[in-house]
């Protein structure tokens, strides 16, 4: 120091020197600390941090309404087994994932309105369940190394309050102008019948249903078909709920849900008819399906490819003694009501092209039909993969007409079931 080199006292300005030094060496640590505890919570609240670099699964997060997981390797839909039920007073939406995730147990998800939201190991797949007291849309969609998971706000889900909570009829998105053929078999001033008719359009969204040439989709043949039918039944009196009126998936689960709710007297839900490739040119024609024990073992794979979006953890025999304790009268009546609307559709089509073939009626174990309190049937419209009957489908004049045949398939059921 310079006090020193003078030769003069210098220490008490060393000792001030010593406590400004200790001042500004606490003040660093202090600043120090508050960064580290700072970036601790960041860390905790941003589940990126959380990669796992080693297992199949690499992270799972949320941002904003949704789940994002992403991969270390290529996942297919295939891969994913999701599963929606209502569960006492709960809505479960489960996503069970093949592979191993090294960050389960720290991972905490949260989304605003949401109730719970938990994440578990099994010995083969981490499990995912989306828990809430309310009935929420929920989507989700994959790439070869991304699940995202879409959860809608309570505030834009209007078609689902409008299927489950709303006294309002569903709005049907269809010409204002209906074909002479099938205006002229409606009565211009009908009165209402007194009856309630709930509609499915079999699949949608993400899962698309049967695929034919030139990526015709059954969702969509189904779609229209259906909205055709809800407003040719409205104009004859009945009153009609749809489960979809748009391209959306519904868990097959939930799809009889609103005909339980509404009371409906009748369900039906639309579906369009595959085969493999190699058999494309040699089957097609429409048949019609009520819920049994199937008897055959066509009946049992047309079943499978309708029940692929419903996977329930059931063996066969379990299935079948399941299926067999069913309600008898209920079953014989979706038997009748089967009957006469195979009779009405085939009509139907067949005064647009003779050759339609009429493959009859047949029980199946369609889960979708599985709850409903009312007679039920499973309508196979036609089959998409047949190269004739393919392109047929995907004509709005003949889905009119078909829609016809089934509406006066209703009429005639209900003629003789008042």
């Amino acid at each position: 120091m310079l006090g020193e080199k003078l030769k003069k006292d210098v220490t008490p300005d060393k000792k001030k020197l010593e406590i400004l030094t200790q001042r500004l060496e606490t003040k660093a640590n202090t600043s120090q600390n508050t960064v580290t505890k700072n970036n601790i919570k960041t860390s905790e609240i941003n589940n990126f941090s959380n990669i796992d670099s080693q297992n199949s699964i690499r992270s799972i997060s949320t941002s904003e309404n949704k789940i994002i997981i992403k991969f270390n390797k290529d996942y297919v839909k295939d891969d994913i087994n999701q599963i929606s039920r209502k569960v006492n007073n709960n809505y479960e939406y489960t996503f069970d994932i093949p592979g191993k995730y090294k960050y389960t147990n720290p991972t905490k998800l949260q989304i605003d309105d949401i109730d719970n939201i938990t994440i578990n190991d099994t010995p083969n797949s981490v499990n995912l369940k989306i828990s809430n007291k309310e009935i929420r849309k929920i989507t989700y969609s994959l790439t070869s190394r991304e699940l995202t998971i879409n959860i809608y706000p309570n505030q834009n889900q209007s078609i689902i309050n409008n299927q489950l909570n709303s006294k309002k009829e569903s709005n049907f998105d269809t010409p204002s102008t209906l074909p002479a053929s099938i205006s002229s078999s409606i009565e211009k001033s009908s009165k209402s019948k007194n009856k309630v008719i709930v509609l499915d359009a079999g699949h949608g969204g993400d899962d698309v249903g049967a695929v034919g040439q030139n990526s015709r989709y059954e969702k969509v043949i189904n779609l229209n078909v259906t909205k055709y039918l809800g407003a040719i039944l409205k104009q004859r009196g009945y009153t009609v709920y749809l489960t979809r009126n748009d391209d959306h998936f519904i868990p097959v689960k939930e799809r009889t849900v609103l005909a339980n709710d509404k009371n409906a007297d009748l369900f039906m839900s639309i579906h369009t008819n595959a085969v493999p490739a190699e058999k494309a040119n040699e089957i097609d024609g429409i048949e019609t399906f009520f819920l049994s024990p199937a008897r055959s073992e066509r009946a049992k794979g047309v079943a499978a490819l309708e029940n692929k979006s419903d996977i329930r953890e059931m063996s066969e025999s379990s299935k079948d003694v399941f299926l067999e304790s069913l309600n008898r009268p209920r079953i014989t009546a979706s038997h009748k009501f089967a009957i006469d609307v195979q009779a009405g559709i085939l009509q139907a089509a067949r005064s647009k092209y003779k050759d339609v073939n009429d493959a009859g009626v047949k029980e199946g174990p369609f889960w979708v039909l599985v709850g409903a309190q009312m007679p039920s049937i499973l309508v196979e419209v036609g089959y998409v993969t047949h190269p004739i009957e393919g392109k047929r489908l995907y004509d709005k004049d003949y889905q009119q007409a078909l829609a016809n045949g089934i509406a006066n398939g209703v009429d005639s059921y209900f003629a003789k079931n008042p």
